[in-house]
């Protein structure tokens, strides 16, 4: 995927994930670059369970990507000290 494509991806799974996690977003730019980390995330968490990870711009990789993004966004806020709910 290009880099366009990965900040698009990012920037999606990021403000889903917020929203998930803590019902408001963390700001444009973090919400890049933690949806971007939980793309990555995302992917070995799925690809260790015996799944495929992120496999283009698809349905499938935002699926993973919010999955992804949602445990880094959670592990952020609990090494932040924050509430997640």
């Amino acid at each position: 995927m290009g880099i366009i494509a990965w900040l698009v991806l990012g920037l999606i799974a990021g403000f889903i994930a917020s929203k998930i996690v803590n019902h408001h977003g963390s700001g444009v730019i973090m919400d890049i670059i933690l949806g971007m980390i939980g793309a990555i995330a995302g992917g070995f968490l799925f690809s260790f369970f015996g799944a495929a990870g992120v496999t283009g711009f698809n349905i499938y990789s935002m699926l993973v990507a919010v999955v992804g993004a949602v445990v880094v966004l959670w592990v952020f806020h609990m090494l932040r000290g924050r509430t997640t709910m």
